[in-house]
């Protein structure tokens, strides 16, 4: 089955009528998409109690992409807030009960920073995180456009599979090293993960000034139906290689995330059962 959803829940303003509060957000968004990404757990292990939190908040066929701490895919640099690696996987492990106890979690989602280059210690690393993440269901995105360069990029597809790494397949704009190239394949037979983040080249690699902020304009941009047409091709026989297929949009420096997801799922015939009643607007 194909799931549409976007990265997060609180910047999606089309969603939500005017009135509501900010923590009755993600029961509104569950009427409107089954699955969604939790990027807080990327700035800090959250607490069991958040988790528990967004499970009760949600129907009882929803699922959440959880996107892995940052301690543990070198994105924060220099010292971890814990003792030990192992400790920081074993908290963050602990976060998760919840959504395993209600059966939502989808999977983890271990995407890696632009300088994480395909070389042995890094591949070594990957292996390290899967042992640790153990049997739990984990996506690998990668940033850097190494892994996927003529040399390399029927070896690290071969080793996805081999290591039961879901393929977190990419959309997004190709600016050099620190972007990766659409690479179609899925590695996993139950999952495969699609993540677009819009083609705003300029915004991708652009640094903060001091009156833009890089993350307001990184990923603005609005898929056009042609763009969308072309994936609803490479999703339809991404279907066929895995059981389910998860995809976000994460194009939303400009709110467009939510119309564009909303866009795919009417290009693609889907009407989904079992989502949460819908709050009725002002009118």
């Amino acid at each position: 089955m194909i799931y549409i959803g976007v990265t997060g829940w609180g910047d999606h303003y089309s969603l939500y009528p005017p009135q509501i509060k900010a923590g009755d957000k993600l029961e509104e968004y569950g009427s409107h998409f089954p699955v969604v990404e939790v990027d807080a757990s990327f700035y800090a292990v959250q607490p069991v109690r958040n988790a528990a939190k967004w499970v009760r908040e949600t129907p009882e066929n929803f699922r959440f992409v959880v996107k892995a701490y940052q301690g543990m895919t070198g994105h924060q640099r220099g010292e971890i807030s814990f003792e030990t690696k192992e400790e920081m996987f074993a908290a963050f492990k602990e976060s998760l009960k919840p959504y395993q106890d209600a059966g939502k979690l989808a999977m983890v989602l271990f995407q890696f920073p632009p300088w994480f280059d395909c070389k042995k210690e890094n591949v070594d690393y990957l292996r390290y995180c899967k042992k640790m993440i153990g049997d739990i269901p984990a996506a690998l995105e990668f940033r850097n456009q190494s892994w996927f360069s003529s040399k390399f990029r029927e070896s690290t597809l071969s080793f996805m599979k081999e290591e039961g790494w879901i393929h977190a397949i990419c959309d997004e704009p190709q600016a050099g090293d620190g972007s990766v190239p659409i690479v179609p394949e899925a590695t996993n037979q139950s999952l495969t993960l699609v993540r677009m983040h819009g083609r705003n080249v300029h915004g991708w690699t652009k640094p903060n000034s001091a009156d833009t902020n890089w993350r307001e304009v990184r990923y603005l941009y609005k898929y056009n139906k042609e763009e969308l047409l072309e994936w609803k091709e490479r999703v339809l026989k991404l279907a066929e290689a895995s059981k389910d297929v998860i995809v976000l949009f994460n194009n939303n420096s400009g709110g467009d995330a939510a119309g564009n997801a909303k866009d795919f799922q009417e290009l693609l015939g889907i009407e989904y059962e079992g989502l949460a009643p819908r709050q009725l607007g002002l009118f």
